[in-house]
């Protein structure tokens, strides 16, 4: 079993076979993912799905203020700036863990308390079981920085109810542990306090033929109900000014609505970059119609974009480097943003995802 020093790894022993546990421990950064953490996740996930004495996996965070805030964008700028020829390998890494994660053959728990981000939501999303707590605070907040909602968020993200999803996306709007769960990003609200008791009842239950619904049966013994939800409350706003083909129509259509509520969406989403907000809305409704696999051939593709390009890097300056929270994106308008510049985004690469 490996070790490395941002996430521990270890085997709770149980009945008719252990649990796989694995704790991020990058505390100081928020347990933000790097390119090692990524390699070393699919290297340990490979391990125990092949390992007959392993019936589950558990992820959780070492107790602090987040689960996960996302990708190391900083080391990315970093790498960046230095012209390295093997920045993409960041991004191919980490969506072949969320594409593992999302076909993993044995039931992947995701515990989460706290912030969770980007990255986070992609090693968490895509769990058979996604649990959290009231301090859950989950956002997709890329279009900000000058990229698109990735990690295999384009799949989930375009399959929420009343156009949440496309709102969550464009906006990068943050949400509660309510409105993850009545919108389908959080299968189970617990109490933080029922983590440790959870993770040895799972260990010490005997799974039957079907592993899933074994789990299951296990957690919804600490279930507590969930809360009103105030995301909720605008569902026929959002569905109404969110079902659009265009961001220009999206902004139209919020702009006059009578509510100040709409009204402040539509100054939010004019802050952000107008490349990412064109190609988040395109990725989204294309994601519609394609399977899983596809929507993350595609992000590889549009990831691969970004990162020759002028927007994301800017948007890191300006919220992670030097804080000035004013970015400079190019093209500065949506007008200048054509149809044509959208569909190089998406054009498929001589090396897939997969390949």
């Amino acid at each position: 079993m490996q070790t490395i020093p941002e996430i521990n790894f270890e085997e709770i022993s149980g009945r008719d076979g252990n649990l796989g546990l694995i704790t991020l421990t990058r505390t100081n950064v928020l347990n933000a993912l790097n390119q090692v953490m990524f390699y070393a996740l699919n290297e340990q996930l490979t391990e125990w799905e092949a390992a007959n004495h392993i019936k589950a996996v558990v992820i959780r965070a070492a107790e602090g203020r987040a689960f996960c805030a996302g990708g190391d964008i900083r080391s990315a700028y970093e790498r960046k700036k230095t012209n390295d020829p093997t920045l993409s390998h960041f991004f191919r890494d980490e969506y072949r863990l969320n594409w593992h994660i999302h076909h993993y053959s044995k039931p992947y728990i995701a515990l989460v308390d706290g912030i969770n981000m980007g990255g986070g939501v992609g090693i968490s999303v895509h769990a058979s079981h996604r649990v959290a707590t009231d301090r859950l605070l989950l956002s997709m907040p890329e279009t900000g920085i000058g990229f698109y909602p990735d990690v295999g968020t384009t799949f989930i993200l375009s399959r929420l109810p009343h156009k949440i999803g496309f709102y969550l996306g464009l906006t990068g709007a943050r949400i509660n542990l309510n409105d993850c769960m009545v919108s389908g990003l959080v299968d189970y609200a617990l109490n933080r306090d029922s983590f440790p008791e959870l993770i040895y009842k799972l260990a010490d239950t005997s799974f039957d033929a079907d592993a899933r619904a074994s789990v299951t049966e296990v957690i919804q013994n600490y279930v507590i109900p969930a809360g009103e939800s105030v995301l909720w409350e605008h569902r026929e706003e959002i569905s109404n000014c969110f079902n659009k083909e265009t961001v220009e129509e999206i902004l139209f259509a919020l702009e006059n609505q009578p509510s100040q509520w709409c009204h402040d969406i539509a100054t939010i989403i004019k802050a952000k970059s107008p490349t990412s907000l064109k190609v988040t809305l395109q990725a989204l409704l294309d994601a519609k119609k394609l399977d899983f696999d596809d929507c993350m051939r595609m992000e590889y593709r549009l990831t691969s974009r970004f990162i020759e390009g002028h927007d994301f890097f800017e948007g890191i300056r300006a919220a992670v480097i030097d804080k000035d929270h004013k970015p400079q994106w190019q093209p500065a308008r949506l007008e200048q943003v054509t149809l044509f510049d959208i569909e190089k985004y998406f054009v498929p690469l001589e090396v897939e995802l997969m390949e």
